[in-house]
């Protein structure tokens, strides 16, 4: 079955930077479109950046300039690199793939932006 399993988060100060990863089982990876979201207390789960399968990638504008999300295929793994953190970026993150309307999800890694 489809697998999607996170890792990276913490805790990190304002300005810090993480490097979240999501590595994907049971599926082709390659052909899926990736994407990271977000979900903060008490707020609707929301779009933070994706990349297609051809590496075409689309940014919410609040992360644009900090964030990048990349793909390895040969390693069926997504990553996004969070730089210049802001206590707003805190929230659980989750790991999406999505290929012909079927829709995945990872069970989510905490980031918290805290001095």
């Amino acid at each position: 079955q489809v697998q999607l399993v996170e890792s990276g988060g913490g805790l990190v100060q304002p300005g810090g930077s993480l490097r979240l990863s999501c590595v994907a089982s049971g599926i082709t990876f390659r052909i899926y479109t990736m994407a990271w979201y977000r979900q903060a207390s008490g707020k609707q789960r929301e779009l933070v950046a994706v990349i297609s399968r051809s590496g075409n990638t689309n940014y919410a504008d609040s992360v644009k300039g900090r964030f990048t999300i990349s793909r390895d295929n040969a390693k069926n793994t997504v990553s996004l690199q969070m730089n210049s953190l802001k206590p707003e970026d805190t929230a659980v993150y989750y790991c999406n793939a999505e290929f012909g309307g079927s829709s995945n999800w990872g069970q989510g890694t905490q980031v918290t932006v805290s001095s």
